[in-house]
């Protein structure tokens, strides 16, 4: 039975997906909401020991890191079941997975036993630290990657103590460079007609993330520190008070430090003698964030962001997220998109950040029940009727 696609702009490649909780679904999710032919590949339920890594099917989490996928399930660790995905492998175009990096050495499926039996196969895996090296046995955790990673030195106010940050972001980036590798080693093919193995993990993902901090130390031997909400280098860029909250200003620069004195009625501040420079305003900047805070405090937010925005100082508002969703560009953007459950209950997720004007994205399908697909997929990759039995009958799937 064909399914409805999420987009036509990767609808010619079938993907393969073992894997588990969050940085893997990731980058797969982002093959699927482009249109890729995912087939989210699961532990039988007979073999099922409750719920699994990465919380309840039913709960957010995993509804929205899964939709746009089929599913099936399949025991790899029965001779049947590798026999049966060695056979799908055989047709795909690639395999996911973000086990431990022994373990699909264990089961057969590493790159070089796949490519035996399709050179075109791409695999890509996703660990904590990395296929080898002496940490590669390692089980990984975002928050030990962001610590790991220098993020938690950097985060939080000065003094405050190794903070992270509020999302599971070496999760989430190494799953977005791993279908960026993904994406690269297909285009390579067309090239070559060859597959590779795409391989990264949360600690280079952290790292690269770093970006503009790492580089400073590699390049001028500075060891970042805590910087609270300033930035370490734009001063003054950081959450000042309002009459009725908080807003965040950004004054990057001579020409915007101008506009900004004008903006707040302080035009004196552009003569002082301690604040006549980027290098004046950094280093005393703990006096001039005061001063800010004082004149900051006359009016409310919304007031200030017209003021703001009128005078060319970038701003915004620092929301909640239900407030967040509430804002019209929020809105305009289209990225809280709806679906449903199963059962046919509403279900909000959140779409794609970016857009192809030909070949959109969109939540076409919701997020499988467990091995709902089995049979229809078998079928489509040319399993027999008595061969899919047989399968159920040694309960591989």
């Amino acid at each position: 039975m064909p399914f409805t696609r999420a987009s036509q702009a990767l609808a010619r490649f079938t993907v393969l997906d073992l894997t588990r909780v969050r940085s893997g679904p990731t980058a797969v999710r982002q093959l699927a909401d482009w249109g890729a032919n995912v087939i989210k590949i699961e532990t039988p339920p007979h073999l099922s020991e409750g719920e699994g890594p990465g919380g309840p099917r039913e709960g957010s989490d995993f509804q929205n890191l899964q939709r746009n996928k089929r599913a099936m399930t399949l025991d790899l660790k029965a001779p049947e079941g590798i026999a049966a995905f060695k056979r799908l492998a055989s047709k795909a175009d690639v395999v996911v997975e973000n086990f431990r990096p022994d373990v699909k050495d264990r089961l057969g499926i590493d790159y070089e036993s796949l490519r035996k039996i399709n050179k075109g196969i791409v695999l890509a895996s996703i660990s904590g630290f990395g296929q080898d090296g002496p940490y590669a046995k390692r089980p990984g955790f975002d928050q030990i990657a962001q610590g790991m990673g220098g993020l938690m030195s950097i985060t939080g106010l000065p003094g405050q103590g190794p903070v992270r940050v509020g999302i599971p972001i070496a999760d989430l980036t190494a799953g977005l460079f791993c279908a960026l590798g993904i994406l690269t080693a297909l285009l390579e093919r067309e090239k070559s007609g060859e597959g590779q193995w795409v391989s990264t993990s949360l600690l280079q993902a952290q790292i690269f993330m770093l970006d503009f901090q790492a580089a400073r130390f590699l390049t001028e031997g500075q060891v970042p520190k805590q910087a609270g909400n300033n930035h370490p280098t734009s001063i003054p860029t950081g959450v000042f008070k309002t009459k009725d909250g908080h807003l965040n200003i950004a004054v990057t620069g001579t020409a915007i430090w101008e506009r900004f004195c004008k903006a707040v009625n302080h035009p004196e501040w552009l003569e002082t003698a301690d604040y006549k420079t980027g290098k004046l305003r950094s280093q005393n900047r703990d006096a001039l964030n005061a001063e800010i805070d004082k004149a900051t405090a006359e009016k409310t937010n919304a007031e200030w962001v017209d003021i703001f925005n009128k005078a060319g100082v970038p701003c915004g508002p620092i929301y909640s997220v239900d407030q967040m969703f509430a804002d019209e560009q929020v809105k305009h953007l289209g990225i809280a998109q709806e679906s449903a459950r199963a059962d046919g209950s509403r279900l909000g997720l959140v779409g794609q950040p970016f857009k192809l004007s030909r070949t959109g994205s969109k939540i076409a399908t919701r997020p499988p029940e467990l091995g709902e697909h089995t049979d229809e997929i078998l079928k489509e990759f040319g399993f027999a009727a008595d061969e899919i039995a047989a399968l159920h009958k040694a309960k591989a799937v």
